[in-house]
């Protein structure tokens, strides 16, 4: 109380003096002096030691020379340790004893004001009260100004703006309504992290008015196009050295609504070539509803030739995962009639998909993880011995990047599919796999079967966030029924990955054989590639 009344004698003081300009607090303990613009300055210095901790705040002395107004102040002792004496608002809210004691006010605060910014009230304040002594010790009594809730009304677009509509309202759809909290927040900017196609200038900001809570996102775009090269050195079937490679090149982005064109093109050691297009457009008429086309074509040498089409419609179920529907068209033709393996087929059918994917931190990997898995039924017509014959075909692919600690991570990857029949498969229509991006040592597709599964562990040790060292093994097996052939399979390598002005550049090392085979230095697989954005 006579805190109080001293503040009223400097606010008289003040009234009368109203044309000085001048204004000192000044600490009669460590003589610090702190110069403030008005009076109602002062006052709001003092009664803030109050509600710090310095209970006993005592005005000494105020002295008013010519333009200048000194106010001397003794804070006394901070009282950190006190009882607590909480008011009934706090304690029916967060189910808290009453009256206790504590040797750390601030922390007491400090969880208190947090537990009504987590609810929402972004501009909560705790105030403190002092209630008198027991044995020796202040009683502060503690309440909340909690101010009003405060929830995501919405979005503004800064910086790049030329992203697609349904992309800023799907992040409303998820965030609007919601608590503004720090967990919210963070859930926002994790939206951005290693997002394919934009990133954030800076932390979103917020701006606070009196009815509403807009989140600003500072938007930039990312340089989104891709080169990706690869050339094999290795021996054939015939252990013959030969070249081989593989070319990706991805437009993505180009006109802003986050579709992409895919050319991929392969050539492997045994004269099997590869050639795929893709074109993806994930938000159809402004919707959630994305379009995938893609055509492959497969020729090996001159023996038979391949062609599928897969057109697919996919639903956004989040920014990460999507689920959909694809259809298939495929044709085959035997281009040597020696070739007594192989048969003229047509397939058709429909399918559905789910795909997630979650970004990465890491510039070095292209995901922290991923899941792809299909179902396809087709109606097969074997048009040169007049017989159809329906097929079910499955497809799983999973990967995940584990960090071990430190430096240290831990890539986890697997890889399975499945066709079943009533009839014997043709061998141009099983499934091609092996190469460096799947069961590693082996020559590019140069493994077929009607069922195949593979896992394997790579460790990789990351020095600063330019490369990676990297040390692996992969065990794997296949059916053929066509063949009659079980194999179990293997393969070893080691690797480096690290980034140069072009882009990031990889060299591996691999060896691949059936179990129970010998070890063969000559059939180890030497890969040099290069991944460039533009």
């Amino acid at each position: 109380m006579k805190l109080f009344l001293k503040i009223f004698f400097i606010l008289f003081c003040v009234f009368v003096q109203a044309q000085k300009k001048h204004y000192f607090l000044i600490d009669t303990e460590t003589k610090v002096k702190k110069k403030v613009k008005d009076s109602l300055s002062a006052v709001k210095f003092l009664d803030s030691l109050a509600q710090n901790n310095y209970f006993f705040t005592e005005l000494k002395d105020v002295k008013i020379k010519g333009d200048s107004t000194e106010i001397f102040y003794d804070k006394g002792k901070n009282f950190n340790q006190t009882y607590v004496n909480l008011s009934d608002s706090i304690v029916d809210r967060f189910k808290l004893e009453k009256e206790f004691f504590t040797k750390n006010l601030d922390s007491v605060k400090k969880n208190i004001n947090k537990k009504y910014i987590d609810d929402g009230f972004a501009f909560s304040r705790i105030k403190s009260q002092f209630k008198g002594q027991k044995n020796g010790i202040p009683v502060v009594e503690l309440d909340i100004n909690k101010n009003n809730k405060r929830t995501i009304d919405g979005f503004v677009a800064k910086g790049y703006t030329r992203v697609p509509k349904r992309f800023i309202k799907n992040l409303e759809k998820e965030f609007k309504g919601k608590t503004y909290d720090d967990k919210n927040l963070i859930a926002i900017n994790k939206n951005f992290q290693s997002h394919p196609f934009i990133t954030l200038e800076r932390q979103p900001q917020t701006l606070f008015t009196k009815d509403s809570t807009q989140i600003y996102l500072f938007m930039e775009k990312k340089k989104t196009n891709t080169f990706d090269g690869v050339i094999g050195f290795g021996n054939d079937k015939t252990d013959k050295f030969t070249l081989n490679g593989t070319l990706n090149v991805n437009f993505k982005n180009m006109f802003n609504g986050f579709e992409a064109v895919n050319l991929y093109w392969q050539r492997n050691p045994d004269k099997g070539q590869t050639f795929d297009l893709q074109t993806d457009i994930p938000y159809l008429f402004n919707s959630n509803v994305g379009l995938n086309m893609k055509v492959n074509i497969f020729r090996q040498d001159s023996t038979f030739a391949n062609v599928k089409a897969l057109p697919a419609f996919y639903y956004h179920l989040n920014s990460r995962q999507k689920i959909g529907l694809r259809g298939t068209f495929e044709s085959s033709a035997i281009l040597d009639s020696l070739y007594i393996q192989g048969k003229d087929y047509n397939k058709k059918g429909i399918g559905i998909f789910f795909d997630m994917t979650e970004p990465t931190d890491i510039d070095l990997f292209l995901h922290k993880s991923k899941i792809n898995v299909g179902y396809d039924f087709l109606a097969t017509n074997y048009t040169g011995e007049n017989i159809k014959a329906n097929q079910n075909q499955f497809y799983f692919f999973g990967e995940y990047n584990y960090h071990i600690n430190g430096n240290h991570f831990l890539n986890i990857k697997g890889e399975g599919a499945m066709m079943d029949s009533k009839i014997d498969f043709s061998a141009n229509e099983l499934y091609r796999f092996g190469g460096w991006n799947s069961l590693r040592g082996f020559n590019e597709n140069s493994l077929a079967a009607d069922f195949y599964y593979y896992a394997g562990m790579e460790y990789r040790y990351l020095i600063g966030n330019q490369a990676f060292f990297d040390v692996f093994g992969q065990y794997g097996q296949l059916n053929n029924k066509s063949l009659n052939v079980k194999p179990k399979l293997y393969s070893v390598g080691l690797g480096f990955n690290f980034f140069i002005p072009l882009g990031l550049m990889s060299f591996q090392l691999s060896n691949g054989n059936e179990f129970g085979n010998p070890f063969k230095f000559n059939d180890i697989k030497i890969h040099w590639g290069i991944l460039s954005r533009f």
